[in-house]
């Protein structure tokens, strides 16, 4: 490389020898037929070595952006450099929609299915539970398809990039709809394990956010279909007061930033993210660690984390608290168990923010936590593996098809070693 490559939030300098930027599938596969070592650079929001190598590195933005719906299946099938709020926009403007986005709509959909990055809501599957079939290039350069009929299908959709280069996501589609976005405060620890489900099931889609300041909740954001029946927020029984004006979820930050607020009703691309497209969120001055639990357990885990938030805070920019519906896809964080993911964007000082992740993850040990693949974590493998019941199989995936390890790299290391 001529230059550094880094992530978005620059804490990881990629240690790759070559960048290749393919414009066309068969180049890709030669490209991937001739590494000894390869990982794939999405939108770099990853905030760990996940996508490092000591070998080459390859963009997929230079694919053709193809974006193509079936309206027959009810799917769209998108290239494998095609970003989530680029996919939304054309979907929208042929009337279909996704069931889920996640906060932000600048990540490529490839990359947030491997890592079965999510969204929110109670009912609503993490993102990588839309996809219908995958398309990817293997270690000898082989385009491969697997479809959910295939027996590896549930392996290979939160594959960590560890199967091949997927060059084309096939997902299942909607009809569009409108989401209202709400913003609430002031709901205290009291109010949160009282109201919880009533919280929950009155938006599509609900956020909280704290600072750990306290005990309590900041904000409360809740996203509520148009064309479904939501029980109204119970703010007046919950202690809530609504917003006044628009709101960031980290006070202090341009509000311009955030998707529309205050119960204006717009197209769920819109809505869905905390954050819109062709605004940058933040500067990427942050780190990020994620854990997700069984639902069952939420009180109990923030409790745990309220025990430590003398620790937590001064080095926190914003927790979110949101729920997830389970999935079979093995190894989704979702696996098995409807969960509520405790979500911490921590201040950009690694020497600072590591002893407090391990704080945290010491704190959550007793309701099994599994950290999101994409962001910071020190949990070893023989934990993880013990919270996954299909993680053996997972490992006989990575080695049926890259039997020499081209895809493999230090975090594969650790966690499958082959």
């Amino acid at each position: 490389m001529t230059a550094a490559v880094t992530n978005w939030a620059r804490n990881v300098t990629f240690a790759a020898r070559h960048v290749h930027r393919p414009t066309t599938v068969d180049e890709l596969r030669q490209v991937v037929g001739g590494s000894a070592r390869l990982r794939v650079l999405g939108t770099g929001h990853s905030f760990n070595r996940i996508a490092d190598t000591d070998g080459d590195l390859v963009s997929l933005a230079g694919l053709p952006a193809e974006v193509t719906v079936d309206a027959e299946t009810l799917t769209v099938t998108a290239g494998g450099g095609v970003r989530y709020g680029e996919l939304a926009e054309h979907l929208h403007a042929h009337g279909y929609a996704l069931h889920n986005l996640a906060s932000l709509p600048h990540i490529s959909v490839a990359g947030a299915c491997a890592t079965a990055t999510h969204g929110s809501g109670r009912g609503n599957g993490n993102l990588a539970t839309a996809v219908r079939a995958v398309e990817l290039v293997t270690a000898n350069g082989d385009l491969v398809r697997l479809d959910q009929s295939h027996p590896d299908f549930a392996g290979a959709v939160v594959g960590l990039g560890g199967l091949g280069v997927v060059t084309s996501v096939t997902l299942t589609i909607e009809p569009t709809f409108d989401v209202a976005q709400y913003v609430y405060h002031g709901l205290s620890r009291d109010a949160l394990a009282a109201g919880w489900d009533r919280l929950q099931a009155s938006g599509y889609s609900v956020s909280m956010f704290t600072d750990w300041t306290g005990t309590g909740i900041d904000q409360v954001w809740v996203k509520r279909r148009t064309d479904h029946d939501h029980p109204p927020v119970d703010a007046d029984g919950l202690g809530l007061a609504a917003a006044d004006g628009p709101r960031h979820p980290v006070p202090g930050m341009p509000v311009e930033n955030c998707t529309s607020q205050l119960g204006v009703a717009g197209p769920w691309h819109t809505r869905l993210p905390h954050f819109r497209l062709d605004f940058t969120p933040s500067s990427g001055a942050e780190l990020q660690s994620e854990y997700l639990v069984a639902a069952g357990d939420v009180g109990d885990a923030l409790d745990a984390v309220a025990r430590i938030r003398d620790r937590v805070a001064p080095v926190l920019q914003v927790c979110e608290i949101r729920t997830v519906a389970a999935d079979e896809l093995w190894l989704s964080m979702n696996h098995s168990r409807d969960s509520v993911a405790i979500h911490f964007t921590w201040v950009a000082d690694a020497t600072a923010v590591t002893p407090v992740i391990a704080a945290v993850e010491q704190a959550l040990t007793p309701y099994a936590p599994r950290p999101h693949w994409g962001k910071l974590f020190g949990i070893g493998r023989d934990e993880l593996a013990g919270r996954y019941s299909r993680w053996d199989d997972f490992a006989d995936l990575l080695a049926r098809y890259d039997p020499a390890g081209v895809f493999h790299n230090d975090f594969l290391d650790r966690y499958f070693p082959r």
